[in-house]
């Protein structure tokens, strides 16, 4: 890499993080697609005061993402339909910084964020989670 692109290199945006996290589902095994429905993706550089406080955050930066809608195992206790699509938050500041601090590609951290975020609330288990995030990771 020369010196000048060095110079030229800015971070990611949130529309950046929107298309990677995208790439990143549209790479997912299509049995765990299938099973999570319609899923947007919303990307703020950090969560809002309501999510810090209930989730009881000392510090935004400590939450890459969050899934805010109806899980399936809540569909299927309940027997309701959702009324709205289910989300997935990802906060991209604390993603910079965990990207920042580690050896792990950003692609490897939203994979692994993305795949937990939804895995938990569709009731996929540790295992299985980790199974899929490494299909998507080694493609």
């Amino acid at each position: 890499m020369s010196t000048e692109s060095v110079y030229e290199l800015t971070a990611p945006t949130l529309d950046d993080i929107e298309s990677l996290a995208h790439d990143i589902y549209d790479r997912l095994p299509a049995k765990f697609r299938a099973r999570c429905g319609q899923i947007l993706f919303r990307i703020e550089d950090l969560p809002d005061e309501d999510v810090s406080a209930e989730l009881e955050l000392e510090s935004p930066y400590d939450i890459l993402g969050l899934f805010q809608g109806t899980g399936i195992t809540e569909q299927q206790e309940s027997g309701t339909v959702p009324s709205e699509p289910n989300m997935v938050f990802l906060y991209r500041r604390p993603i910079l910084d965990e990207w920042a601090d580690s050896e792990i590609t950003l692609g490897d951290i939203l994979a692994h964020v993305i795949v937990h975020e939804i895995g938990h609330h569709f009731g996929f288990s540790d295992a299985d989670m980790e199974r899929i995030e490494a299909e998507v990771i080694e493609g």
